[in-house]
C-alpha cells in the first residue's frame, strides 16, 4: 500500500466504539472502508461519509462468504482484515451456561478464525495483506468472573501467534491488539451480564464488588479513537509490531502481570476488590 493506494479494509463489528472509530479514521486518511456489522442500520452514519456497507455475522457462514465475494468482485483485492468483533459475557465459572461459554468463543474465536479463512486465499495470491487481530488486556491477565471472556482472549493470543508463522512467508502479516478501557457498548454488555449470571448466590459479594470495581475503571476509560489510532498504525507500518497495547490501564496490568507471580498477582485483584466494597 502505497500513499497513491491506501487500499481495501475490512473491519468487523463496525456498528459501534473501537469498530467505528477505526472505520472514521481510515476513512479520513483514504482507505476504501468495508465496514461490516449485523445491524446495518447503525451504520448509515458511516456510509454518509464513505463507508461500505456489509451485513455480516460471525456466527453465520453465508454472510460472510457473501461479504468476502462482494468485496473481491468489487474491489479485486483485500489488504486488510481487522477482526474487531466480539463481546464480554461474564459470570462466575459454576454460574455460566456451558451454552453461553460455546457461544462467547464461537463470537470471539471461531467466527474470526473462519472470516479470517475466507480471506487468505486472496491475500496469498496477491502476496500481502494484514490480519488485525482485536485481542485484550486479558488475553494477557486475567479477573474474577471473566473465566470464559478471558479464555476466548486467551486463545485469541496463541491462536494469532500461530497464524502469524504459518503466513509470513506469503508476505502477511498478524497484529494483535491488547486495547485496556475503552468506552463502548461492550461494557455495558459485560456489566449487564455479570449481574444477571451472578449478582445473587454464592457469588454475588464477589459480583457485587467487582462491579463497582468495573464501573470506576469504566469511567476512566480512554476514547475508543485510541485504538484506532493504533490500529492505523499498525496498518501504515511497513514491518508492524507483532502486539500493540493501548488505552486506560493496559500497560500498567501488562507490567504487573509480567513481573508478579500468580499468587501476587491474585492479591493485587483481591487487593482491588476490597477497595471497591
Amino acid at each position: 500500500m502505497t500513499e497513491g493506494n491506501k487500499g481495501v479494509v475490512l473491519i468487523t463489528g463496525a456498528s459501534a466504539g473501537m469498530g467505528k472509530a477505526t472505520t472514521e479514521l481510515l476513512l479520513e486518511k483514504g482507505y476504501v472502508v468495508y465496514s461490516a456489522a449485523r445491524r446495518i442500520e447503525r451504520m448509515l452514519d458511516l456510509e454518509a461519509k464513505g463507508a461500505k456497507l456489509i451485513a455480516l455475522d460471525v456466527t453465520d457462514e453465508q454472510s460472510m462468504v457473501n461479504g468476502i465475494n462482494r468485496i473481491m468482485e468489487e474491489q479485486g483485492r483485500i489488504d486488510v482484515l481487522f477482526n474487531n468483533a466480539g463481546y464480554g459475557s461474564y459470570g462466575a465459572v459454576e454460574d455460566v451456561t456451558l451454552e453461553e461459554a460455546r457461544r462467547q468463543f464461537e463470537v470471539n474465536l471461531f467466527g474470526l478464525s473462519r472470516l479470517t479463512q475466507l480471506v487468505l486465499p486472496h491475500m496469498r495470491r496477491q502476496k500481502s495483506g494484514k490480519i488485525i487481530n482485536n485481542s485484550s488486556t486479558g488475553g494477557r491477565i486475567y479477573t474474577p468472573l471473566g473465566a470464559w471472556y478471558h479464555a476466548t482472549k486467551h486463545a485469541l493470543e496463541g491462536y494469532s501467534d500461530c497464524l502469524r508463522l504459518e503466513v509470513a512467508p506469503f508476505g502477511i502479516d498478524v497484529v494483535v491488539i491488547q486495547p485496556g478501557s475503552i468506552k463502548s457498548e461492550w461494557s455495558n454488555i459485560m456489566l449487564e451480564y455479570v449481574q444477571k449470571t451472578s449478582g445473587k448466590g454464592a457469588y454475588a459479594n464477589m459480583t457485587n464488588a467487582y462491579i463497582k470495581m468495573a464501573s470506576n475503571m469504566i469511567n476512566q476509560a480512554s476514547s475508543p479513537y485510541v485504538i484506532g489510532k493504533i490500529v492505523m498504525k499498525a496498518i501504515e507500518a511497513k514491518r508492524p509490531k507483532t502486539r500493540y497495547a493501548a488505552g486506560q490501564f493496559a500497560k500498567p496490568m501488562l507490567f504487573f502481570r509480567r513481573v508478579l507471580t500468580d499468587r501476587m498477582f491474585d492479591r493485587l485483584l483481591y487487593l482491588m476488590l476490597r477497595q471497591s466494597v
